[in-house]
């Protein structure tokens, strides 16, 4: 599968942008266990025209992230535009690696994004999603793909029709979610739709399946049932980043890779949580590493005192400390419930 210039392989595994989860340290973690192809969290175009300091920050990317993509939303015609122009300079604006792809979201399913028009509310406006992504295209150098959702509601997938309007104006990948938006996250996701745009002989550039991917077997199906070029996973990489190690393993060898221990997950824990530290320091670095230290020990038995400390814990050498000890008490586990 090809974006642009960017040969990403067959079956290629794309990590989702999660916003606050998708950082520069979690993006590093996937990267070593095998993500083709990650992004930024979303950057919300009015925070980057007007240089809100957050949203430069997540314009920093790092050679070894490469390709990466920046990921951009909002219903502004103009501020888009600003917007993808900056994505496209951001090694000059804010240093580092910079952009590979600059990909345009329209599928974020949250209130506070979608009720005022941008993210997946941009779904009830399909003219105006077409017209800014048009602009957008012509506006930078850069290749520009798009990630949305099947429609707004039930009684609206307007996703075949769209897929095409969208390749039309030049994008060249389109990632799909199989659900609406008022689904949110619930139910299942429908890849049945997601088929019918890849079945489309009008199509010709490559389409990505998202939604539900949380194992190897699962990630077989959708490349060999629905025929998608590649596949982003999201959710299930909170707390499992070696996803993308096992599904590539099932996909040549067709065997499940045994799961990961305790042991290795806290020396995993331990490269992550010095990562955070190097890329934003030891106050917030430490601050933000706590959702995922939970998360990589979610299951081990009488955990709750131990599991406190890590997420109150402020000095780093106690919380390597504590670290080695779920190593010591748990490490003869080799399976987490």
């Amino acid at each position: 599968m090809t974006i642009g210039n960017i040969d990403l392989g067959e079956r290629p595994l794309l990590l989702a942008p999660m916003e606050d989860v998708t950082d520069a340290s979690f993006r590093f973690i996937c990267k070593e266990f095998g993500a083709d192809m990650m992004y930024t969290e979303f950057i919300s175009s009015d925070g980057l025209i007007r240089d809100a300091k957050k949203s430069l920050a997540k314009l920093v990317t790092y050679g070894y992230e490469a390709p990466i993509g920046i990921q951009i939303y909002g219903n502004i015609p103009e501020a888009m535009v600003d917007a993808a122009r900056m994505a496209e300079r951001a090694a000059e604006i804010a240093g580092g690696h910079g952009a590979d792809i600059v990909d345009i979201n329209f599928g974020c399913p949250v209130n506070k994004i979608a009720r005022r028009g941008a993210g997946s509310g941009m779904m009830r406006e399909p003219d105006k999603m077409v017209e800014i992504t048009r602009q957008v295209v012509e506006a930078v150098k850069l290749p520009v793909t798009v990630k949305t959702r099947l429609g707004w509601d039930e009684d609206s997938k307007i996703i075949v029709e769209l897929a095409e309007r969208l390749q039309d104006t030049g994008i060249q990948a389109l990632t799909i979610h199989g659900r609406t938006r008022c689904q949110m996250y619930k139910g299942e996701a429908d890849w049945t739709l997601i088929g019918k745009v890849k079945e489309n002989p009008r199509m010709h550039i490559p389409i990505i399946g998202n939604g539900d991917i949380d194992s190897p077997v699962k990630a077989r199906e959708a490349f060999e049932r629905y025929g998608v070029d590649g596949i982003m996973i999201g959710r299930a990489t909170y707390g499992h980043p070696w996803i993308f190690r096992e599904i590539k393993h099932y996909l040549s060898t067709g065997e499940l890779m045994p799961p990961m221990g305790v042991i290795e997950r806290v020396e995993l824990s331990k490269r992550h949580l010095a990562k955070s530290i190097e890329v934003k320091g030891e106050k917030v670095g430490i601050l933000e590493m706590r959702r995922h230290l939970s998360c990589y020990f979610k299951g081990l038995p009488d955990f709750k005192e131990t599991r406190l400390k890590l997420v109150t814990l402020n000095d780093p050498e106690e919380l390597y400390r504590t670290l080695d000890y779920i190593a010591e008490k748990w490490g003869s586990i080799t399976e987490i419930c």
